[in-house]
């Protein structure tokens, strides 16, 4: 959603890079190219007057002119105000004292409410509360299945008496759904309301009646982030009409310019707290400000990754792998090589993943032409070898590659490719889990392959470098040539009673102390 103005907002910092100090006209250029870049994201005019007037504000103060890296200072700035405009600190939901906490939705027809209702379920039953749906879209057709369906799909529960199609009061269904939370041990209920085509007087009043009836802790207005502009207007309505006191951006995902996240947060002053960016019931978690202006500057989100990694490996099974390689490569297989892959898989999409990491917005249009696919293909191949190929992929000959590319479906040369790729990868993650740092790259200073080895095995390359002075080059020869001959003789140096490393027969038992040191060992 973000990626015309990620790229706007990098060609503008790229062209402060390697000025040693910021005059007016660089700051007043850089803020005209930012501000074409909001009002292209479709954000609202007043968000983008003060958003700029902060930035030069603060651009042309002291914090950027005593700076030692003006540029990366002014991208500091910049991602600060993004965090001011997206709401600031991340806000989380407010819980009843007693039991059932009420959160009621509202928003327009098509703004995705029913399906952000069980998003929501699944992501607060994934926290350890026992949710409860309740269907108060008695208009539209087929709504009260609909959020039947979508309950089921998240394992949470649901409460809808009436049949909806235009039959049952709303009010009483949101009242009566209070009493049966309590009494099926619901501690959290979701009221999923009805919503319009636009905005009308008879939406304001069935939404107002229904908070009135059941006095939510938590009024969220559901808000379709592709609808630009018009979502801060709706947004405003609402909050005039109803009252609310939290933004839930669905389809966050989608390809609009985003100017509806950047606004309404702003011109509302209630803050964005959650946001749905995928189709899936997963694709669902709380809003951060700070980590989506790190997305938009193109700064990476890796704590969100590394959440997400918490929530799919187990702890046990990764310190399991990790014992496995740094006993050697031969004791990962291709059934460890596939359990791993389907781990990865569960944590969504891959495109989405590397787009969480640090500057991958330079090689964005490779990061979206990737067949998500082929990870089911890889699987297919995997799949198709017998125990005793996945264990030990060095017998896999030419006639195995034919049965096992006729198994998955794929031609004799993925296969071989694949196993080629399995050997490389088995031998960098065994090289790292032993500490030897990635291929090509130096290790981890006091691990092995760390700069120290290295410097080690320079100086051994190298050799022993002779004295300049002629005495003690004189003597380092001679004592060199009398180790030779005692390799010769074959006896080793430090030998035979030798505690000091002196040949044979000059043990300490023939080695006389200077008079001047005979006191001390009496």
């Amino acid at each position: 959603m973000f990626d015309t103005l990620s790229d706007r907002l990098a060609s503008t910092f790229k062209s402060l890079r390697g000025k040693g100090r910021l005059s007016e006209q660089d700051i007043d250029a850089a803020a005209r190219e930012i501000r074409i870049a909001l009002l292209e994201a479709d954000v609202a005019l007043p968000v983008v007057r003060a958003f700029i007037k902060n930035v030069k504000e603060r651009a042309m103060g002291a914090e950027v002119s005593k700076a030692l890296n003006p540029s990366q200072q002014v991208l500091k700035i910049v991602n600060d105000e993004l965090v001011g405009i997206l709401g600031g600190e991340t806000r989380r939901l407010r819980f009843a004292k007693t039991p059932p906490t009420v959160i009621m939705l509202a928003g327009l027809q098509g703004a995705g409410k029913t399906t952000l209702a069980g998003k929501l379920g699944l992501w607060l039953k994934g926290q350890g509360h026992t949710p409860l749906l309740v269907a108060c879209d008695l208009q539209r057709p087929n709504a009260v299945n609909q959020l039947s369906i979508v309950a089921e799909r998240a394992g949470v529960g649901f409460y809808g008496p009436q049949p909806g199609n235009g039959v049952g009061d709303p009010v009483q269904v949101a009242k009566d759904s209070i009493e049966y939370a309590r009494t099926k041990m619901h501690d959290i209920v979701i009221v999923d309301t009805a919503g319009r085509l636009g905005i009308d007087t008879e939406l304001m009043q069935q939404a107002a009646d229904i908070r009135d009836a059941v006095s939510p802790d938590e009024v969220l207005f559901v808000v379709d982030a592709m609808i630009g502009q018009d979502a801060v207007n709706t947004a405003e309505a609402f909050r005039d009409g109803v009252g609310f006191d939290g933004v839930v951006l669905s389809k966050l995902d989608g390809d609009a310019r985003g100017g509806a996240a950047l606004s309404i947060a702003h011109v509302t002053g209630k803050q964005i707290m959650f946001a749905s960016n995928g189709e899936k019931l997963e694709d669902f978690d709380a809003f951060h400000p700070d980590r989506m202006a790190g997305r938009i500057l193109d700064m990476g989100d890796m704590l969100t990754l590394i959440e997400q990694a918490e929530k799919t490996f187990s702890q046990a099974e990764a310190e399991k792998m990790a014992a496995k390689l740094a006993k050697g490569p031969k004791e990962f297989t291709l059934d460890d090589f596939l359990a791993q892959m389907e781990q990865v898989r569960k944590m969504g999409s891959i495109s989405k993943l590397l787009g969480m990491l640090p500057g991958m917005g330079q090689i964005k249009e490779q990061i979206n032409n990737i067949d998500e696919r082929d990870v089911d293909r890889t699987a297919a191949i995997i799949k198709s070898m017998t125990p005793a190929e996945r264990q030990d992929p060095t017998i896999i000959n030419g006639s195995r590659r034919a049965r096992i590319a006729k198994g998955s479906g794929v031609e004799v040369s993925a296969v071989k490719n694949l196993v080629e790729r399995f050997f490389e990868a088995r031998k960098m993650m065994s090289r790292m889990a032993q500490g030897g740092g990635m291929p090509g790259m130096p290790g981890i200073p006091g691990m092995g392959g760390g700069p120290g080895r290295q410097k080690k095995q320079i100086k051994q390359a190298k050799g022993k470098r002779k004295s300049g002075n002629p005495m003690k080059r004189k003597a380092e020869e001679a004592a060199a040539a009398a180790r030779r001959e005692q390799a010769q003789q074959g006896v080793e140096p430090g030998a035979a009673g030798s505690p000091f490393g002196l040949p044979a027969g000059q043990g300490s038992q023939e080695f006389e102390l200077p008079d001047e040191f005979k006191k001390f060992m009496k």
